[in-house]
């Protein structure tokens, strides 16, 4: 932990105000998380941001490029080997490059939502060695999956800098 930490307070961003339709829910929560994720991560200091704060290993920089690798397995059907890999960022990589793959990787993302029309068909992906799960399911997860690791980024961000909100 830092010995002199700034408090840098953001307004608190709350949950987005959406449509009524299910799929209006879903994406508007989903979108309302990358963006504050992607937030968190945006401006944070080197090397804090790549360096571990808990046993695990976690940092900040390596949840977005994990992130990053799960919207592009999941709705753009690219292959993982190694989930835990994804965790971890290149040294050559900066916060802006590692954001910005992020940023893109969402942009990828919603154009292929963009055209699902029906939450109970499968997302369509290129053919992996496995079905694809429904719209439904990979919205959903992708929520869990951005939310919880939105919640690491919150921890690791104050522990950094002392900086807090979304």
């Amino acid at each position: 932990m830092p010995s002199t930490t700034r408090r840098t307070r953001r307004r608190d961003t709350p949950p987005p105000r959406t449509g009524n339709s299910e799929t209006e829910v879903l994406r508007g929560f989903l979108d309302h998380l990358r963006t504050s994720i992607a937030a968190k991560v945006d401006g944070a200091p080197e090397p804090q941001v790549r360096t571990a704060a808990v046993p695990s290993g976690t940092n900040l920089l390596g949840l977005l490029g994990h992130l990053t690798c799960v919207e592009r397995s999941m709705f753009l059907g690219e292959q993982v080997d190694d989930w835990q890999a994804t965790f971890q960022a290149s040294p050559q990589d900066s916060v802006d490059d590692v954001v910005a793959r992020y940023r893109d990787a969402v942009e990828r993302a919603n154009r292929v939502l963009d055209g699902c029309t029906d939450l109970g068909a499968p997302v369509p992906r290129p053919q992996l060695d496995h079905p694809a799960p429904s719209i439904r399911w990979a919205l959903t997860h992708m929520i869990e999956e951005t939310g919880r690791h939105a919640g690491h980024a919150d921890i690791l961000r104050e522990l950094i800098d002392g900086s807090t909100g979304r």
